[in-house]
């Protein structure tokens, strides 16, 4: 029965194409799971697809580990003391105001006046804008909004008045 001894090889190739298949990619934004998935930060439900952020660090194995953060603002304020927070390797995403699309963080426009889910402000997008903000300068804005602290204390505050 020749047919035999190619099953069990045809098996093992099947469950490793499975197992393949279930990996997460190393690079690039991941899969959210929209109303489950937590901010790194505040810890709020991600549920506003068009103003989420993910962090993308590398590991010293070569891995990479993702953070999902439901304001570009979380994810921010959260990378300021992270001693690998500027590296280039760092991959930062965020949605796409207009479409919820995930792009480059770094390359991204910022428009201000966005209603965002901690109130930061800020829509990313991808097409240039002449008033939009690049990174560094909406980065900078985020931190002095929060004297560099790292706690949503004005932000919460300001939801409570």
């Amino acid at each position: 029965m020749p047919y035999q001894r190619l099953l069990l090889p045809l098996l093992a190739l099947g469950w490793l194409l499975l197992l393949g298949g279930c990996s997460e990619p190393q690079t690039g934004p991941a899969e959210v799971h929209w109303d489950r998935d937590t901010c790194e930060r505040c810890r709020m439900v991600l549920s506003d697809r068009r103003h989420a952020a993910q962090v993308r660090h590398r590991l010293a194995d070569g891995r990479s580990k993702v953070y999902r953060f439901d304001d570009i603002g979380c994810a921010v304020v959260w990378l300021h003391d992270k001693p690998w927070g500027d590296d280039p390797k760092t991959e930062i995403w965020v949605n796409d105001w207009r479409d919820g699309k995930w792009i480059d963080a770094r390359k991204a426009t910022y428009v201000t006046g966005q209603i965002t889910p901690m109130q930061y402000g800020f829509g990313a997008q991808s097409a240039p804008d002449p008033k939009g903000l690049d990174f560094e300068q909406m980065r900078a804005s985020v931190l002095e909004q929060e004297g560099l602290n790292g706690e949503h204390r004005e932000h919460l505050q300001r939801r409570v008045e």
